[in-house]
């Protein structure tokens, strides 16, 4: 499908924001979008990705401020009832209602590779697209953070000169980048006693099984 997201409807939304998002949210997302194009351009160049990367990003976080019965309201609203394990885990809810809420309220930005990287912002999952990729990491090592591991796993990305890389290499930075976020995060959940959702567990277990094969 051909993706007719312009730049007018991107200033537009973005415009918006103030009015949607606190101040430290509203930063935040201005900073997953500049730091989601950065890394397309490394990772995955031209204009139209370049326009699902900005719309995913400005999305990504649209319902994060919600409580969770806010949250659960969406879902039940199109039929996409949390689980336990998600309500028990709240920080995941927002991914969802976020992308549950595009093609309702932002039918201008309803692709689906716009919609799975909202959607899969938070936890990851198996088998991720290079956009849903691109976004999660946007999201954990945007220049907002300033959290320790975040600022470690900005510099663990371009500290290695990536725009010099070959695809190949780069294909291996990257994953190897993903599989320590998700040990970040997974270290941080089990510290905090909190559940791991099983798509965070499953998308760091493809990305280990997935290392090259090395020749004897």
């Amino acid at each position: 499908m051909k993706i007719s997201i312009t730049n007018e409807q991107l200033d537009g939304f973005r415009e918006k924001l103030p009015s949607m998002l606190s101040p430290k949210r509203l930063r935040h997302v201005l900073e997953v979008e500049k730091m989601a194009v950065r890394l397309g351009k490394v990772l995955c160049p031209g204009e139209e990705n370049e326009k699902i990367l900005r719309a995913a990003a400005l999305l990504h976080d649209i319902t994060k401020e919600y409580s969770t019965a806010d949250h659960v309201k969406v879902l039940v609203t199109v039929g996409k009832l949390p689980t336990s394990l998600e309500i028990a885990a709240p920080k995941t809810l927002h991914a969802m209602s976020a992308a549950a809420l595009i093609p309702l309220r932002y039918p201008e930005f309803a692709y689906d590779a716009v919609i799975s990287a909202v959607r899969w912002h938070t936890t990851g999952r198996a088998e991720m697209t290079l956009t849903e990729k691109i976004i999660y990491l946007a999201d954990y090592i945007d220049e907002s953070r300033e959290f320790p591991e975040c600022v470690r796993l900005r510099e663990m990305f371009w500290g290695a000169d990536p725009e010099k890389m070959t695809p190949e290499d780069l294909s291996e930075h990257l994953r190897r980048v993903l599989i320590e976020s998700y040990d970040v995060t997974i270290r941080g959940l089990l510290e905090d006693g909190l559940p791991v959702h099983p798509d965070t567990m499953s998308a760091r277990n493809e990305l280990i099984m997935s290392a090259p094969k090395v020749s004897d």
